[in-house]
């Protein structure tokens, strides 16, 4: 009867996480109206979508100079979760008084990207979700594969590469595949954390150096290259979020 009782639990577990989605937001804003964004997350959004379900993951700001954007992730148990909390979000008569009130002095948001997010299960089991004082640097990069290279990919991440980050100094935050439409391939979506921007410099040279990672790269492509572009957005943690 244990072991029944075990194997429900377990199973229930494995279904929870297997259905479980993400969703990386970018905002784009307005001229000069971030610092009204992040006023209106942090005062009331983040706390409206936990009312409607949704679990607040990560919050950023791209370090780059004259960023006007607003980064973060959500968690919800499935897709179609997902879109009834959205609708009762959008609906919730507090959010329309806050999303008006706060744009007295015009829009705020010009243009939001979604990208739709499944933890790799080889990768990440579960999200390296901890405060540190004083905040991290984020890095969150993408990596676009040539086609049907993809599997290789995630194998080198899971063999090689997770490792050796973390011995040139990097923490590993949490690796995604994207949730695409059809037959298009994934890309992988993941965030690593530096202490500051020095260290990242020093991680990133001392991993490209490191003859473990020449063999690994070398070893891996003997069948072609995997990768064909990548995108690299460093990262500070707003106040609220529950990683930093």
């Amino acid at each position: 009867m244990k072991l029944t009782i075990l194997f429900l639990l377990i199973s229930m577990f494995t279904f929870a996480q297997d259905s479980k989605v993400y969703e990386l937001r970018i905002y784009h804003c307005h001229p000069d109206r971030l610092e009204a964004l992040k006023t209106r997350f942090h005062d009331h959004t983040t706390r409206i979508f936990e009312k409607h379900g949704m679990e607040n993951v990560g919050y950023w700001i791209p370090t780059a100079e004259g960023n006007n954007d607003l980064v973060y992730i959500l968690g919800y148990p499935s897709m179609e979760a997902r879109n009834e909390s959205w609708k009762a979000f959008g609906s919730d008569p507090e959010w329309k008084k806050v999303a008006e009130e706060s744009q007295i002095d015009g829009k705020i948001v010009a243009s939001v990207e979604s990208t739709f997010l499944k933890l790799e299960p080889e990768l990440t089991k579960k999200i390296a979700s901890k405060t540190i004082s004083p905040d991290r640097l984020f890095e969150l990069r993408t990596y676009y594969c040539f086609p049907d290279r993809f599997p290789n990919i995630v194998a080198r991440f899971r063999d090689h590469t997770r490792k050796l980050f973390k011995n040139a100094g990097m923490t590993n935050i949490a690796y995604w595949s994207t949730i695409e439409k059809g037959e298009e391939q994934s890309k992988l979506v993941y965030i690593i954390a530096h202490k500051n921007e020095d260290a990242a410099k020093v991680s990133w040279d001392t991993f490209r150096a490191d003859p473990k990672w020449i063999a690994a790269k070398t070893a891996s492509e003997e069948s072609g290259k995997i990768v064909e572009k990548v995108t690299s957005t460093y990262m500070k943690p707003l106040s609220f979020s529950k990683i930093k």
